[in-house]
This record gives C-alpha cells, structure tokens and sequence, in this order.
C-alpha cells in the first residue's frame, strides 16, 4: 500500500459557527514519505479568523451553563463518533504525518480514549471555612475562549488533550493544527459538528500567519500551546499585551538512565523504541541514553544489533517501523545536527549517512560516548538520532541529567527499587518513569520543569488550567446564615 497517493478530488473544510467553510485561500500539504504535495487545506485568512473566534464568543454564554453533565455526555459522544471513524482518520494521518499506520490507529483511538476519562473528571466546590462566623467556597468557573494550538508530531492526541478540559470546563474553543498536519484535524471538526452546538468548537487551518493572529487577538482568553520553546515564548510575548491565560508545553531533551543488573538483552528492544517511535519525533523520547560502565559496552552491542534490524520507509506499507521525518525543516535541522557530529568526529555506532531516496527519510543514528557539550546532547534532536553515554556514579549522572535548560521527563530502568526511587527524587524533571517509558494517562498529571513548560495538562491539575477560582465568603454581619 503506497502513500504516494494524490487527493486531487478530496474537500478539507474548517469548521466555523457550525458551518463548514471551504476558504477563501489554501495550502498544499505535502506527503513527508515522498515530499510531495498531496493535498490542499484551507489558508484561513484574518476574516475567516475574526468570525471564528466571535461564533466562540456568542457561543459562551450558553455553553458554559449548560450543567456539566450534559457536556459531558457531550464529549463523550464525540469521542465514540470518533472511534467510528478510525480506520480512514489513520490513513490520512499517516499520510500527512509519516507515522506508521499502526501508530496512527493507536493515537486516534488514544485521543478519543482521553476525551472519554476526561469528561469523567468533576471540577471540585473547596469550603476553606464553616464556621459560626463565616462560610467560604472556592469554585472553578470557565474562563472563556480558548485558542488550542498543537504540533505536528501528534496532532491528534495533543489536540484531544485541550479539546477534552476546555469544553469540559464550558469554554468554547478555537482549535488550530499545525499548518503540515491540518487535514486530520479537520476531518475532526467535522465530526465535531454533529456533536456540539454551533460555535463551541472551531477548527481553522492556516500557514506560519495564523498562530501569531490566535495569539494577539483581543477576542481569546488562554492559549493553550504544544510545541517548541522558542514558539513558547515568543507566544508568552504575543499574549502579554492581553495577559491571556497560558499552558504551554514545551521541549525536552529526556534522558534515560540504565543501572548495572538490568536484563541487557530483554531491554534492548524496549530502550530503542523510547528513543526512536515516531522517528524520535516525541517530546518525552529518550534524547540521552546514560548507561552505567559496567554494561555499556553489551548494552551498546544489543542495541545497534536490533538497531540494525528496524526498517524505515513508506508508513502506510506493511512492513514500514519508522517513518520518516514530518517536514522539510525539521529534515533539514536533523540532517545538519548529523553532519557536525560527524565533523567532529563522534563515533557512530549505528547510522550517520542519509537515504538518498525521496521523502524526508533519516537511517537511525547512535553515537558512542560523544562529550557533554556536544550539540547532539545539549540540544534536543526530535529525530532518528541518539547518544549513548558512560557514567560510573548515581550522582554524576544525576548532575548529567539536571545539567539541562529542559526539564520535561526522564526514565530510570533498575532492578534496585530504592535505588531507583532516590534517583527519580534528585530528576529535576515534570515526570519519572521507572522500568517503563512514554506512558501518560488523563487520571495523572503531566507538565515540564524549567524550560520545558508552565502549567499541567490531564487529570484534576489539567482540567483547573482551563478555569478561573472565585472564592466567595459568607458572613453573619447581618445575621445568621439560612
């Protein structure tokens, strides 16, 4: 089954107010396995925007007092109706995205997964005083229009992380995708629309113009962003005149850490993919593999030896496990990040030359041993590329680990439990996986430290983002409380 596939015919609309409107402009979407433009999506233009956010707006007032149960019911329905429909929804994820087929069904169905235990979370009424004198409540009330923008490397999972809270909570919602990966999301909306009076959500597409509009415009009330730290700032600029709401989750340059006594074998497999599924293209991949002396070198020979066995190519071809690259730019950075290693010559373990096949494919990269103040350490490479490092002491790896501007996760494999506990205890990081990796949920907490990010997304912690606390107190000055 090829990708190479032209949609010449197929009609990608956003969705305004409830209408679905094709757009007074488009912009091609290229197939990143052969890139190629495959299809085209609407450019939404500064208009287009304007009635988007003002249908948002009218829309407010009444959903944001409907009870919560029935947005609930609500989300939940459009999550099913979302389930009905992934098989083409993954087809044309990897199509635009690259990934996998396989990987894509597992984030269409992830994302309606957290549509669904999201909108079983209760938003919470605090009493921090009853007394003779005095009542006092804290309750969480929606904030307003919300403006969700999302990547391209899950374009349907992270959209589903904001979607889920933020109409939850009654906010209305602008949802917009990343311009490399509109199409998905679109098809979304549309489905979106049978669900949800009109105006609740809107989902508008557009180039490099259109975040920067989201993020200035008066009529928007938080942002909630994905995506780079370098965007995420320049985001917290755009949104400062306004004093806009913000979460923002950002980079990570995660490292793993392997103790000596683990099975080298049995784990080999597991390590290489929390480095490279998704073509390394995941915020809380493995970007530093730290490995105790004492089993650096057989861990090193097990993994470039299965390393060596993993097939790149076309995602929608059967025996495809790693796509390629999502975009010409992150191509670009990735390809350059390997010719200075090679320049300075680092030691390739598995990898180091690019396909000169068409499409934005990368061979898996591992380097051996490269210094702490290489660039393929100190940056995040969100690509087919990783380290393998040599420690001796827990606390030179500890200080390894923290010694970084980003703060995201990190990933602890040992058989010593308390071992591990103190270790992930010192991680100056947002989430520690022990003997496992990658694994969010909609019941747990997740948000960076330092620069990978402010504020949390899932459970509780990510619902209270999309809301404002008003406390109100009752007094006896005039009598006692009925």
């Amino acid at each position: 089954m090829s990708q190479d596939i032209l949609l010449e015919d197929a009609m990608f609309y956003m969705t305004i107010n409830g209408d679905t409107i094709k757009g007074e402009q488009q912009m091609g979407v290229v197939n990143p396995a052969y890139d190629r433009i495959f299809a085209q999506a609407p450019n939404c233009t500064k208009q287009e925007l304007d009635l988007a956010i003002s249908a948002a707006k009218t829309s407010f007032s009444q959903w944001s007092q409907k009870p919560i149960s029935e947005r609930r019911v609500l989300i939940k329905t459009f999550a099913s109706k979302i389930i009905e429909q992934v098989e083409p929804l993954a087809i044309l994820l990897t199509m635009e995205q690259g990934k996998i087929l396989s990987e894509a069904r597992e984030e269409i169905l992830g994302g309606a997964a957290w549509l669904e235990k999201t909108a079983n979370i209760e938003l919470p009424q605090l009493v921090s005083e009853d007394s003779e004198t005095r009542h006092a409540t804290t309750i969480y009330e929606p904030i307003g229009v919300v403006a969700g923008i999302v990547p391209w490397n899950y374009p349907v999972m992270l959209a589903m992380f904001k979607v889920g809270p933020a109409l939850l909570a009654g906010n209305t919602m602008i949802l917009k995708p990343s311009p490399t990966t509109p199409l998905t999301t679109l098809k979304i909306g549309e489905i979106a629309n049978e669900v949800f009076p009109k105006g609740v959500l809107n989902v508008v597409s557009g180039d490099d113009r259109l975040g920067p509009w989201l993020t200035e415009h008066e009529g928007i009330d938080k942002i909630s962003f994905t995506g780079s730290t370098p965007t995420g700032k320049k985001i917290m600029e755009g949104a400062a005149p306004t004093l806009k709401k913000l979460t923002l989750e950002l980079g990570g340059n995660d490292a793993s850490i392997v103790m000596p006594g683990v099975p080298i074998e049995a784990l080999a497999e597991g390590l290489f993919w929390a480095a490279f599924t998704n073509a390394g293209q995941v915020c809380i991949a493995t970007k530093r593999l730290y490995v105790h002396s004492d089993i650096y070198e057989p861990l090193k020979n097990a993994i470039s030896k299965y390393a060596k066995t993993v097939r790149i190519g076309d995602g929608l071809q059967e025996d495809t496990q790693i796509g390629p690259l999502q975009n010409q730019a992150q191509y670009d950075r990735v390809k350059a990040l390997i010719a200075k290693s090679k320049e300075s010559g680092l030691k390739f373990i598995v990898g180091g030359e690019v396909p000169k096949n068409e499409g934005f494919h990368i061979n898996v990269c591992i380097l051996d041993n490269p210094p702490k103040t290489a660039p393929i350490v100190c940056e995040e490479q969100f690509g087919p590329i990783l380290p393998m490092i040599k420690f001796t002491e827990i606390e030179e790896v500890i200080q390894l680990v923290n010694d970084s501007d980003f703060g995201l996760g990190a990933m602890i494999w040992s058989m010593d439990f308390a071992e591990a506990q103190y270790i992930a205890s010192q991680l100056d990081v947002g989430t520690v996986w022990i003997n496992e990796g990658q694994h969010i949920s909609p019941t747990a907490s997740f948000g960076g430290h330092k620069q990978s990010g402010i504020g949390s997304e899932g459970a509780l912690q990510g619902l209270l983002q999309y809301t404002k606390a008003k406390t109100i107190f009752t007094g006896t000055a005039l009598g006692p409380r009925n």
